[in-house]
């Protein structure tokens, strides 16, 4: 869609006076050429110009006058719009007023608009915006409008969002069906009809989409539309907010290609090496532990022939050959002239570097611009220069590459001695990268990243890049902030992973709402940087973690599930105490407990006859198997239900302190053993093996019960600590499988 041919003259003409906004009927008449219904409205210098305006052109027995001030966005806040009589002498009172009350600030004429009838309650007045923004590039924004919008959203009532570059027009009827405001939009209310129809509703926001991407960031910035009324002859905007904007310098293409040499360096060497065990000499073990060839591997160092059996050289310069991977681990002084070095001599392909001071401290924005300035040239030459990642990072680990950069201690971050886990764990915080690693003692990620402060390579670049190895099924991200444009490369690309049936999840750090204090307009206040991220993960499939600990379950079941695909919602409560089956009776959430079918309720009746509980517990879900039942009809009372065609999930809850089951290690004064053949560790174990469907245990008890938490986690079963816990997880997993699954299933 070409932007409305108004829009172009409009916004130069208005650039050339010197101005970064326009005034109302300027962005009524851009919107008026989007085909949406405008009031009719006059123009005056002032209240002299009123005898010349012709009252019987505007219908009803009102008007409404205002300000015309390009530089006061809400004019209701100054006293710059009031209603009255549509009377010559009422309108003059009110020009005259207005020019009394406003005397001094910029005031460029008055207008005299159609009053609209409409119902200000909610859902009457609706806020349409389309705003720039530099991470995620144009967002379309529609929610509740007026003078309460910001309110509105924060009480329940968020917009609905959507980006041109993200998902776009895909999925939209879904989207206005689940998103709260504008399924309320469409609904009846109490004697009345909804407020508008579905594809109506639709068409609006397509016409935002197309011209937020034809339009933004120049020569629109941001176009908000509050209030839109919708009326019997369709929407009608009562008042437009425009922003100029131009178009942002662009950072020239890193070459991402360059990420593989990186990643699987065939050649290495290490700045910042010392005799003695500092964090380059950590790095220069860790590389030789992780089997990298001591003859391609060398120390920049002076006065000294090798260290741990690799050869020194003196200077970046002196490097034999020009080296696939090049780590400083110098102060951060020392960078900017090292990265130069590299760059004129094309002695490196890639550079990691863990030195802090470069952009993330006072002081150091100029070294930080000093390396990005030189890096920026280099992309201009046949070899596009080297990719860094860093600086201020831990480094990475690559289990393909045998390349290991981080300078944790071996014996401080060990991974289990096994082949590599399809998970990438990419991270801008090193902390979090390796806490997380450490809170999955069993998981061995292919890919481990740390970026710190992004000078060169971002958490998108890494995404893209990464995103081409099939062996890679599971994306988990964290990200403190995206560098412009990112967010919306970012999300596309987890987009395109979704609907290849691969994961992304993301914890996306910082909490604040960027961005409202650029503008005057709603819009920005009510879709921060934060709210957006949201709203595209949302519509890309992608899975956001609202705490840490959210973060490591939702990896484990992601890693543990990720060949149980569910198939709907409906679920089986399995446990033996009676509360649990009423906690997880009281916390399904998007879950459902699944009806059994005749046959399996047959089954389990059969199953407790034999074991006398007939009269005890009925067979229904949940199912409470007291604490009576022994190891294998517990177990075996689970597998019916999980073999019910009916149920698509399972929770199997074991509060074990019952002397029917065998739950804890051998000690003094018993003789059981939950290691003993035929308990029920070892029947859940087989169990987990023999089912496909998702399923957790619950292992709800104190430290006593840990080995059996952990022999459970050693069979590969997800394992919590309560049943509210186990099911909101669960419910989370199921409902982003879903999603992506419907998401692939609409792509197609």
């Amino acid at each position: 869609m070409q932007p409305p041919r108004s829009l172009e003259a409009i916004c130069a003409a208005a650039h050339a006076a010197g101005r970064e906004r326009l005034t109302e009927p300027e962005g009524l008449e851009i919107v008026a050429e989007l085909g949406l219904g405008v009031p009719r409205l006059a123009r005056l210098a002032g209240p002299a110009e009123v005898a010349r305006l012709d009252l019987d052109g505007f219908p009803g027995e009102r008007v409404v006058v205002k300000v015309v001030a390009a530089d006061i966005a809400h004019k209701s806040d100054v006293g710059g719009v009031v209603t009255v009589a549509r009377e010559r002498h009422a309108v003059e009172a009110a020009i005259a007023a207005m020019a009394e009350r406003l005397a001094g600030l910029p005031v460029e004429g008055y207008c005299v608009e159609e009053w609209v009838a409409h119902d200000a309650g909610l859902g009457g007045q609706l806020l349409l915006g389309l705003r720039w923004t530099p991470a995620f590039g144009p967002i379309v924004a529609l929610g509740p409008g007026g003078l309460d919008a910001e309110a509105l959203a924060r009480g329940g009532f968020p917009p609905l969002l959507r980006s041109p570059g993200v998902g776009g027009d895909a999925d939209l009827g879904e989207a206005l069906d689940r998103h709260p405001f504008t399924a309320r939009l469409l609904r009846p209310g109490r004697g009345r009809a909804p407020r508008m129809e579905r594809a109506a509703l639709a068409d609006l926001i397509r016409r935002f989409l197309r011209l937020a991407a034809a339009a933004c960031p120049s020569p629109l910035a941001e176009l908000e539309i509050n209030p839109l009324v919708p009326t019997a002859r369709g929407p009608v905007a009562l008042d437009a907010i425009v922003r100029l904007g131009e178009r942002q310098p662009g950072y020239p293409p890193r070459p991402l290609e360059k990420i593989d040499r990186l990643l699987a360096p065939a050649s290495a060497a290490v700045v910042g090496v010392s005799e003695r065990m500092n964090p380059g000499r950590r790095v220069l073990r860790n590389l030789l532990e992780a089997g990298f060839d001591r003859e391609r591997l060398w120390v920049v160092k002076s006065g000294v022939a090798a260290i741990d059996g690799c050869r020194c050289v003196p200077t970046v310069a002196a490097l034999p050959e020009p080296v696939d991977l090049l780590v400083l681990a110098v102060d951060a002084a020392q960078v900017p002239e090292i990265v130069e070095a590299a760059i004129d001599g094309g002695r490196a392909e890639s550079l990691v570097v863990l030195s802090g001071g470069l952009g993330e401290t006072p002081g150091s924005a100029a070294r930080a611009a000093r390396v990005r300035d030189r890096l920026a040239a280099s992309r201009a030459t046949s070899g596009r220069g080297p990719v860094v990642n860093g600086g201020n990072c831990l480094g990475v680990r690559s289990v393909p590459g045998r390349a290991n950069t981080l300078f944790i201690p071996g014996h401080k971050l060990t991974f289990p001695a096994q082949p590599a886990d399809p998970v990438a764990l990419i991270s801008q915080s090193g902390a979090f990268a390796i806490a997380r690693a450490s809170q999955q003692p069993r998981l061995n990620p292919r890919y481990l990243v740390t970026l710190g402060n992004q000078i060169d390579l971002t958490v998108a670049d890494y995404l893209e890049r990464l995103a081409g190895d099939p062996e890679v099924e599971l994306f988990a991200c964290y990200v403190e902030g995206f560098r412009p444009g990112d967010g919306e490369r970012f999300f596309r690309v987890a987009r395109s992973i979704a609907h290849g049936g691969r994961s992304v999840l993301l914890y996306l750090a910082g909490r604040t709402a960027a961005g409202a204090a650029a503008s005057a307009s709603h819009t920005a206040a009510v879709a921060g940087d934060r709210e957006v991220a949201l709203a595209l993960a949302r519509a890309a499939g992608v899975a956001v973690a609202e705490s840490l600990a959210d973060f490591d379950d939702l990896l484990r079941l992601a890693w543990r599930l990720r060949a149980r695909a569910p198939r709907g919602r409906s679920l089986a409560a399995i446990s033996n105490a009676g509360f649990e089956c009423v906690a997880l009776a009281d916390n399904l959430g998007p879950l459902d407990l699944a009806p059994l079918a005749p046959a399996t309720e047959t089954a389990l009746g059969d199953l407790l006859r034999a074991h006398r509980l007939e009269g005890i517990v009925a067979a229904r879900n949940p199912l409470d198997l007291t604490p009576i039942l022994g190891d294998e009809p517990f177990v075996a009372a689970a597998a019916l239900c999980l073999g019910d065609p009916g149920v698509d999930a399972a929770v199997v809850g074991c509060v074990p302190l019952t002397g029917a089951l065998a739950t804890v290690a051998p000690a003094p004064g018993h003789a059981e053993d939950l290691r003993a053949p035929g308990g029920v560790a070892e029947r859940l174990a087989a169990l987990w093996r023999a089912t496909a469907k998702p399923w957790v245990a619950v292992i709800d008890s104190g430290p006593l019960y840990d080995p059996l938490a952990a022999t459970l986690d050693a069979a590969e079963i997800p394992v919590f600590r309560s049943a509210d816990r186990a099911l909101r997880l669960l419910g989370l997993w199921i409902e982003w499988r879903l999603s992506a699954s419907r998401r692939d299933h609409a792509g197609r």
